[in-house]
Formats: structure tokens, sequence, C-alpha cells
């Protein structure tokens, strides 16, 4: 079966949790901290993997989550870090943040991979919070949770040649008498529902892979008819081959019928324009093809356009090897990368110095509920998250770090006193004025 179009759920490993621990050995009096860091959790990454061809595994498993990284362990020794989640996707896979909808990744390359949930770095240890003046800290910090997100993929297949054209015209049949695929061919609208892949051999070594697209349809562009499902995947194709009844067999125009798919293509992506086009006249068998055949080429020399034209009969294989040939003499002479989307910048996983302190420039805002004040910043609640809060110790050291940060000035300004509630992410204390 085929599916080009999943939503999923990816999640990183929540990092490790330090540990408080001290040395308890022989002859060894008032041996010190030895709570060893936590390992880091593991990342979520895609990877291409040139044998899928479909998104058809994501329909049964939606939700992939990354291991935690291993909690310290005592005698100063690091956990140890969490693997990585690998998960494969087709070649020509987007991957879109569900949110925000931006892409994350566009991924066309076997091999290529990218990092779409990073996971948590592991806690401190309290061997970390040493000092002259503290030289055996009940402070250990809880691991970073992992990032989490849905995001979208969408698959748009990897072909050298589109076929392209109202429903209809013949695109299924000249993909069977040019290649081993089967799609299914039935004289009714919409017989193709989902692209179908074909290898052509061109007979003196060449070949090249040629898509059978779902048929188009006027308004496409605004998702008509499933437009966009169809439509997206002709981005990836190098050329695109028009296939157009030239018969008129079901009663429209030729001519109309080829200005208004490319208007289709225009309006939905305007750089497909400017893809090398070849129109493919079909079921030239039927008489009356040939008159219209003339009144097309009047029609573009009056319009001042210019297409190159392949009479052909796909039912009676007639024209078809001028075509192919054609197409493998210009796919020798244009470049073999696909379109590539715009797509975020993904940084590889930020490097935290373990002595350098977490609660540096971390900005906030304050605003007022009643009596309770919210001290809102992501990069303190996730400090605050980080903190074992189980220890007087550790307590102790957020009214500092609150303190440095300018908190308390602020929650003063703001006209905080004495037993007014703040709120900060998930936790909740007392204002308490310091004599």
């Amino acid at each position: 079966m085929f599916l080009d179009k999943a939503k999923i759920y990816v999640k990183g490993g929540d990092g490790g949790d330090g540990l408080v621990a001290f040395r308890r050995e022989l002859y060894v009096p008032m041996g010190g901290p030895a709570g060893g860091d936590g390992g880091d959790g593991g990342d979520v990454i895609f990877r291409v993997d040139e044998g899928l061809r479909t998104l058809i595994d994501f329909r049964y498993q939606k939700h992939f989550k990354a291991t935690r990284g291993e909690k310290g362990r005592n005698k100063s020794q690091h956990g140890a870090n969490a693997d990585d989640m690998l998960v494969r996707v087709p070649p020509g896979t987007v991957v879109i943040d569900d949110d925000t909808q931006e892409i994350i990744a566009d991924l066309v390359r076997h091999g290529q991979q990218v990092v779409v949930a990073k996971g948590g770095r592991g806690g401190r240890g309290n061997i970390r919070f040493a000092t002259a003046s503290n030289p055996a800290p009940e402070l250990a910090e809880n691991g970073e949770e992992g990032e989490e997100r849905w995001v979208v993929l969408e698959l748009k297949v990897m072909a050298d040649v589109g076929l392209v054209g109202f429903p209809s015209v013949g695109k299924s049949t000249l993909l069977s008498v040019v290649s081993a695929a089967q799609p299914k061919i039935g004289a009714y609208h919409f017989t193709t529902i989902t692209p179908n892949l074909g290898v052509v051999s061109v007979g003196d070594g060449r070949s090249f892979v040629m898509a059978d697209l779902p048929g188009l349809i006027e308004g496409a562009h605004e998702g008509v008819g499933l437009g966009h499902e169809f439509l997206r995947h002709v981005e990836r194709t190098r050329i695109i081959l028009h296939i157009v009844d030239m018969a008129g067999t079901e009663g429209r125009d030729p001519y109309d019928d080829w200005l208004k798919i490319n208007e289709e293509l225009r309006l939905y992506n305007a750089k497909l324009s400017e893809r090398p086009q070849f129109l493919v006249a079909n079921k030239m068998d039927i008489p009356e093809a040939h008159d219209n055949l003339e009144l097309f080429k009047a029609q573009l020399a009056e319009e001042g356009r210019e297409v190159e034209i392949f009479p052909i009969s796909a039912v009676s294989r007639k024209g078809i090897q001028d075509v192919i040939y054609r197409v493998a003499d210009t796919l020798d002479k244009i470049p073999e990368a696909p379109l590539v989307e715009e797509v975020a910048d993904v940084s590889e996983r930020k490097i935290y110095k373990l002595g350098k302190n977490d609660e540096e420039d971390r900005d906030f805002t304050i605003r007022r509920e009643n009596n309770t004040f919210i001290v809102e910043s992501p990069g303190i609640e996730r400090m605050i998250k980080r903190m074992n809060l189980n220890s007087y110790e550790a307590v102790m050291r957020l009214g500092r770090v609150l303190r440095k940060l300018g908190i308390d000035n602020a929650l003063r300004k703001k006209g905080a006193e004495d037993g007014h509630l703040v709120r900060i992410g998930d936790y909740e204390f007392e204002f308490v004025e310091h004599e």
C-alpha cells in the first residue's frame, strides 16, 4: 500500500539524574562528594533508506521515543549516554513541524539524516558543586527533559520523469508500455489515485525512472480533487511529460487542456514553469487526432508559444521510442540534484560545559494575577526543573540564583510582599522578604 503523508510524535530521551554520593572508603576520613553526572538522553534521528518507497510503516507506529540516559553513579562515575533512535524514511521525505509548519528537513539522498528531537543532557552530580566553602554539597541536578514535538511527514516521489495531464489521457497506459510497471488502467476518471513508478530501459544501456502521477483537474493548486496531494509529487521530477488526449475523446479541447494544466503547475509552484517539459500528443491512432494536432500547432504559433511535440499512440506503441530517446538525452544534460525545499537551521546537539553556571543569561518577564506573581522564562523554568529541590541546600541555591538574576528586585517593583505567591513554571512558593 502506498502512503505519502503521516503525522507522528517524536520525543528525545530524558537526561539521567545526577547522583548525591560520598566516598566511604576505609582510612579515608571526610571522603568528600563522589556523585557522578547522569548520561545524555538519546536523540530521535530520521535517516534516508533508499529501499523504502512509502510511509506505510507510520500508519501502524506513530510514537517514537528515544531512551533515557543512565543515572550518575558513585565513585564519580558518569552514567552512560543513551543510544539514539534511528527512524528510517524513504528518499523524498519532507519533515514539517506540526505546530509552526516550519520545514525541519528535506531528505533526498540515501544515508542523509537529521535530528528531529534532541535528547536532554544529563544532570550534574554533587561532585560538580563542591566549593571551598561547601566541600561536601548535597546537591545534584535532575536530567533535562528531551525535546518533543508532533511532525508531519510528506513524501514526494523521487523520479526522473513525471507524467502529468488530465484524467484518462493515457498516462498509465504509457507507463505500462515503456516499463514493467503494472498500474491500474480503466475507462473512468481517477483510475490512478497514487503515484506509480517504473524503470524505463532506453535500449542503449541507459535507463531512468518514470512516475505516473494521478490526473489533475482545474483548481488543483487550491486542493480541488486532492490537487495538493498530487501536485507535490511533480516537484521532484527532473522532466515533465505533459500527456494530452489529442483526439479529444472526452469532448475537451486539447489546447485548452494543455494551457489549464500548465497554469495549475505554475500557480502551485512557479519553479515548475522552468522545468524541461515535452508535450506528448496521445491517441494519434484516432482519425480526429491529426486535424486537432494541426490546429494545436497553429494555436501555438499564433500565441508565440513553443513546446516540443511528440505524436504517439500508447495503445499501438507508435512514436514511443522517439520520446524515450529524447528524454534520456535531456536527462544526460541536466543536473541530477532534485528540487529541495528551504529548511530550518537544525543545529547539532549543543555542547554544555559542566562547570558553567546554568543560571547565566536568563531573560524573564513578570505578570500579576491577583496575589500571585507569575515569572515567565523558558530558560529559568528549565533550570528549576533540573534542580532537585528535596534538600535544604538546593532550596537555598535556588534563592541565591533568583537574587542573582534580579528576580527578587523585579518582584518587589511589581508589588510583591511577604506571603504573596510566586509561580515559575510548575513550581509555586511564597515570597519572603529577607532582613
